[in-house]
């Protein structure tokens, strides 16, 4: 039985080996793990496209001793020219298109993430930008070899994505899906990395890169152009924040679902289950799931166009009458439009005692699919999310889309610092209550919370059912149980992609630093 990886120098956690390592050098040459992160960032953009890169979004939970946590919201705005009419003047009334030139209509916020986290690495101790590039830059020249995830993905995909300009170009070498272990080579993003490594993160929004994508964007039909990405900035923001009999929690503030993964556990909180992996555990998280998804769904969009904000959603009065209405032997019945949405979540802790929860996203797998060849960048899709009709997520220029995205960090009552996610979706938050649970609460190895079996309510990677899915390693005893209580199960294969690729890394107070990664993925996790 696989345990989790201990350490006393430093420790990281990723979903792609070559971001792990990157992020391990980086420690053990001294670096933060702030410095670690970005260095672990770049390179998973790299090594792994299908389910991130530097042309999306990005979020930041940051854990300093002796300080308040703080967050960072890298989520790119609207553009000027994206409104409701601009759409329906190209014939589109219903919904904003999914795939090509006009579902790139956000900022690509997570560089500007990067640099924001940086500015908290105090200058005299800081590495060299290329120190943290140097990786993801030779990946990308050289060259990854393709994993099966990203094989079958684009496979799985490539309908959507085949004819969107410049898509095939970059990751349909010799016009089909790359097979796992083929080399893949980047070399406008290599190019891009190096640039960004001279010139500092800055000039992605305000120099050459922005100009040309300008060019690029306009040409194939985005109203993304040169003014939004120079008005972009990733924010320092207040983590919301609840606390439980299991410790203070933190997650990210709107447009984000950060709240929502608090909700479920501070309702399982007042349940009061005892024992995990039965029947009591599992249906208290699922049902707590639908209360919290059901306000989420109903009011969870940018925060200034909210009718209440998130914070009040956590107040005790509201998580009592929530609770309350928690059947604990029978389920709520539940049929609901999902969220979908894929990315990776990284977490790092280093010697000094500063821990990091992580997140980078580009939506749906390759986001838009629009790819640049000149600078290797495609665009995230994230701004297809945002509704055409009124209400809190209304499309409107330099407004900020609802997000599935949300880093985790705990701060348990015996000094223990938790950063822990997953990719997902609908998912995250599902997973990151399973993670939590099993570990803080019922007191089961980090590895073995994140290896053991999981479930999902609702879909996400394109699964279009909203059942309770459970993967098959779950006892058939248990199975049984949760069907007669009225939920639709669905079974998954024992080790499903369907269940999220999550990971965590705990800082302990003696100094003890442990890690642990999914084996749903092609991740890491190290420690030393």
């Amino acid at each position: 039985m696989l345990h989790s990886a201990l350490g006393f120098n430093g420790a990281i956690s990723a979903p792609h080996r070559a971001a792990a390592f990157a992020g391990r050098d980086i420690l053990e040459a001294g670096g933060s793990a702030i410095e670690a992160m970005v260095a672990a960032a770049a390179t998973i953009a790299v090594t792994y496209p299908h389910m991130n890169g530097i042309g999306g979004d990005g979020f930041w939970i940051i854990h300093r001793p002796g300080q308040a946590p703080v967050g960072i919201s890298a989520c790119g705005q609207a553009a000027a020219l994206a409104t409701p009419q601009w759409y329906a003047k190209r014939g589109h009334t219903q919904a904003i298109p999914t795939r090509g030139g006009q579902a790139a209509l956000t900022v690509p916020g997570t560089i500007g993430g990067w640099e924001r986290a940086l500015s908290l690495v105090p200058t005299k101790r800081r590495l060299p930008l290329r120190d943290l590039l140097s990786a993801a830059i030779a990946y990308a020249g050289d060259g990854i070899a393709v994993t099966g995830n990203q094989a079958t993905c684009t496979a799985d995909k490539l309908d959507g994505l085949r004819d969107v300009p410049g898509f095939a170009e970059t990751f349909l070498p010799g016009g089909k899906p790359p097979r796992p272990g083929a080399r893949l080579r980047q070399p406008g993003l290599s190019a891009t990395l190096g640039q960004l490594a001279e010139e500092g993160l800055q000039s992605f929004y305000a120099g050459d890169i922005a100009t040309t994508h300008d060019a690029w964007l306009c040409e194939h039909g985005s109203p993304l152009r040169a003014g939004d990405f120079a008005r972009y900035g990733a924010d320092i923001v207040t983590p919301l924040n609840l606390k439980t009999s299991q410790g203070t929690l933190f997650n990210m503030i709107p447009p984000t679902q950060g709240v929502a993964s608090l909700m479920i556990l501070g309702l399982f909180d007042r349940l009061g289950v005892a024992h995990g992996e039965g029947f009591d555990h599992i249906h208290g998280l699922v049902e707590a799931t639908k209360q919290a998804f059901m306000l989420r769904n109903a009011g969870l969009g940018d925060p200034l166009s909210m009718e209440e904000p998130a914070t009040a959603w956590l107040k005790d009065s509201r998580l009592d009458e929530m609770a309350a209405r928690i059947d604990p032997r029978a389920a709520l019945p539940w049929p609901h439009e999902p969220k979908a949405g894929d990315t990776i979540w990284m977490g790092a802790a280093d010697r000094d005692g500063t821990v990091v929860s992580f997140i980078q996203s580009v939506f749906w797998e390759f986001g838009s699919g629009l790819t640049c060849p000149d600078t290797g960048v495609f665009f995230q899709n994230r701004g297809a999310g945002f509704s055409l009709a009124p209400g809190p997520n209304q499309l409107a220029p330099g407004k900020r889309p609802f997000h599935t995205l949300n880093p985790a960090l705990a701060q348990l009552p015996d000094g223990r610092v938790m950063a822990y996610g997953t990719m997902g979706g609908e998912g995250q938050p599902q997973t990151q209550s399973a993670v939590f649970t099993r570990y803080a609460q019922f007191g089961m190895d980090l590895q073995q919370a994140v290896t053991a079996p999981r479930w999902l309510l609702g879909k996400t990677w394109g699964d279009d059912s909203t059942s309770l899915k459970l993967e098959s390693r779950f006892a058939p005893a248990l199975v049984a149980q949760l069907r007669a209580a009225g939920h639709q199960v669905e079974m998954l294969p024992e080790f499903s992609d369907l269940a999220g690729h999550a990971g965590a890394v705990v800082h302990h107070p003696d100094g003890l630093i442990e890690a642990a990664s999914d084996p749903r993925a092609d991740g890491a996790a190290v420690s030393y």
